[in-house]
């Protein structure tokens, strides 16, 4: 599970020396902390679990088994794990439950469309060709440009949107 924080905090890093590009004396380390630590306690358990539940319920190989598990990966586990990662980033953050909900209300779309733009054809891949036991990892590694948007996404602000935006 470390790798997968590895892999989250090497996002967060990349997010804001590139995307945000701060200095190193605006370099947040708790941020990257924060993400390293999502990614071991929290993100790489919760898809060890369900990597695991999808294979014992609907098999492990297949492209048809493929299929259904990306179609129930992304059109039932994903919407729901992205509000609860937003909400675990926040209590971890300190936020207060009004300020999580603020920022469900005006990221999780976004997020959620974004998610479906790359990680069908990835799972797809993923489910299809990958052995079982690596599917977490071979997922996270990918996900390294995925953290990259959600450290981004989850710790903007509006000016940082309108910044991009131009």
């Amino acid at each position: 599970m470390a790798q997968i924080g590895t892999l989250m905090g090497a996002g967060d890093v990349i997010s804001q020396l590139t995307i945000e590009q701060k200095t190193v004396k605006e370099f947040e380390i708790s941020r990257t902390i924060r993400f390293f630590g999502l990614g071991t306690l929290f993100v790489g358990p919760t898809l060890k679990t369900w990597y695991g539940i999808l294979n014992t319920k609907l098999g492990s190989t297949g492209g048809r088994t493929a299929f259904k598990k990306m179609i129930v990966d992304q059109g039932f586990f994903a919407p729901i794990f992205i509000s609860l990662f937003i909400s675990v980033l926040g209590i971890t953050q300190g936020k207060k439950s009004t300020e999580i909900e603020k920022q469900l209300k005006s990221d999780y779309v976004d997020i959620v469309l974004a998610n479906w733009t790359v990680w069908p054809a990835v799972q797809m891949c993923n489910f299809n060709y990958v052995p079982v036991q690596h599917q977490v990892l071979v997922a996270q590694t990918f996900a390294l440009l995925w953290n990259i948007y959600l450290a981004w996404k989850t710790n903007s602000n509006s000016k940082d949107v309108e910044l991009l935006k131009s």
